[in-house]
């Protein structure tokens, strides 16, 4: 064979294993940065079910707690001093404040504030630790793909596809204070 045809079949084969490994290259990259932007997404819908589970659940003890307090007042306010035709009128208004009491514990067995805090509680940590989650799977889908970056030699592939760094979710200065829940 003329060595000629040797050294063009090996320069052949060595473009073709550089071309296929460019190509492999440039197809890791561009998963990781789809999975950044995905795990991106997920910050977003963890603040979305954050925003609304917590908005709802404030919401629903506030109007209990309104509920409880308006009748412990009222309960107090017919303890008060009275003469007997008072109390007569009272124990008649009692009696009807009970039989509401009484039809909202039948249809609601539950429903006690301290068992809505629990669950504000709960619901608070629960959105919480799933928004830590998708941060964590964020940074971490980060890292590996900065660790690629800067990483030869998949550092030439990135840099000729004009591939950057990304950032790291850190969190506003604000957002490091305890947040005031407002019942």
């Amino acid at each position: 064979m003329n060595p000629i045809y040797v050294v063009l079949i090996a320069i052949a084969i060595i473009a073709l294993i550089f071309v296929v490994w460019y190509i492999s290259t440039s197809n890791k990259l561009n998963i990781l940065v789809v999975k950044v932007d995905e795990s991106l997404s997920g910050i977003d819908i963890a603040l979305t079910k954050r925003y609304d589970v917590l908005t709802k659940m404030i919401d629903v003890v506030k109007a209990y707690s309104k509920h409880e307090k308006e009748t412990l007042f009222e309960v107090i306010k017919l303890r008060d001093n009275m003469s007997l035709k008072e109390k007569s009128n009272v124990n008649h208004a009692m009696d009807e404040n009970l039989k509401k009491i009484n039809i909202i514990a039948e249809n609601y067995p539950e429903l006690k504030s301290s068992e809505n805090y629990q669950t504000l509680q709960q619901s608070i940590a629960d959105v919480e630790e799933h928004l830590q989650a998708a941060r964590r799977l964020y940074n971490s889908n980060v890292s590996l793909y900065n660790q690629q970056l800067v990483t030869f030699p998949t550092s030439v592939v990135a840099k000729n596809k004009g591939m950057t760094k990304k950032d790291f979710f850190e969190i506003d200065e604000i957002k490091r204070n305890d947040v005031k829940i407002e019942l």
